[in-house]
């Protein structure tokens, strides 16, 4: 039961994460820094190249949230359980988005007149992606040991 919860939470947890401040970015702190979130990065990208706002799309958005429906699925048993593998390359599709982001802020860091500062929405889709893939791990080992045949 505190597995099926723990994954219903990052249904809730993950629109959360989406619209949470990622980073604060800005030309020298002396002209404010402002704040950049999933959703408002996508906007952003959406004006400027289609293509990687629909790859970003489907990494932050899409890929953790069927997931974890999925694992809920799973959990419920609403869904067959050899599924687990797709739902696997969905979490590390949206683990690829965390590179993404923590790369954009390394490479900022460097430009001389820029200021970077991650904000709490970083940690929290984070620990989100995470714990999907740790969920997703124990529900394949809890469905692993109720159908030994498997």
């Amino acid at each position: 039961m505190t597995l099926r919860l723990a994954t219903l939470s990052l249904l809730i947890l993950y629109p959360i994460a989406w619209f949470a401040p990622l980073m604060r970015a800005g030309l020298l702190p002396i002209f404010g820094l402002s704040e950049i979130s999933v959703i408002t990065g996508l906007q952003s990208l959406w004006k400027s190249d289609v293509f990687l706002a629909l790859v970003v799309t489907v990494f932050a958005l899409f890929a953790p949230y069927l997931k974890t429906i999925g694992t809920a699925l799973i959990q419920w048993n609403l869904l067959d359980a050899r599924v687990q593998p797709a739902l696997t390359l969905l979490g590390k599709l949206a683990m690829a988005d965390i590179f993404l982001i923590a790369l954009y802020i390394t490479l900022a860091k460097g430009i001389a007149y820029a200021t970077i500062e991650t904000a709490w929405g970083l940690y929290l889709f984070t620990a989100c992606i995470l714990a999907s893939i740790v969920l997703g791990y124990l529900t394949e080992n809890t469905v692993r040991s109720r159908n030994p045949q498997s």
